[in-house]
């Protein structure tokens, strides 16, 4: 199972990205891949193939229109099974005694 944090943005076509964004961001929840959206990218959960496919379909998105794609990503690969995406962070409040803002 790997989880795997990516953003993704196309490179010169102005200071906001919210539109090409939102596109990207109904490809992910329609792929049914768990996933976690932040400020700063977005994480997603499961087997490497169906997980790249996510990934590929974004750039597809984005690349059918815009002329550079910047893409950053982060992998965690463990032979372990699901629920890591939100495991990981409820163990580590469990430590802490308390809700942590996430």
């Amino acid at each position: 199972m790997v989880l795997l944090e990516f953003s993704m943005a196309p490179v010169g076509q102005g200071e906001s990205m919210s539109a090409q964004v939102a596109r990207i961001l109904d490809v992910i929840d329609k792929s049914g891949v768990p996933y976690q959206f932040t400020p700063m990218g977005t994480i997603l959960e499961g087997e490497w193939p169906e997980v790249m496919a996510v990934v590929t379909a974004c750039f597809e998105t984005l690349r059918s229109d815009c002329p550079r794609v910047g893409v950053q990503i982060k992998a965690d690969w463990r032979d372990a099974p699901g629920g890591r995406l939100r495991a990981k962070t409820a163990h580590v409040e469990e430590r802490l005694g308390r809700k942590l803002a996430t």
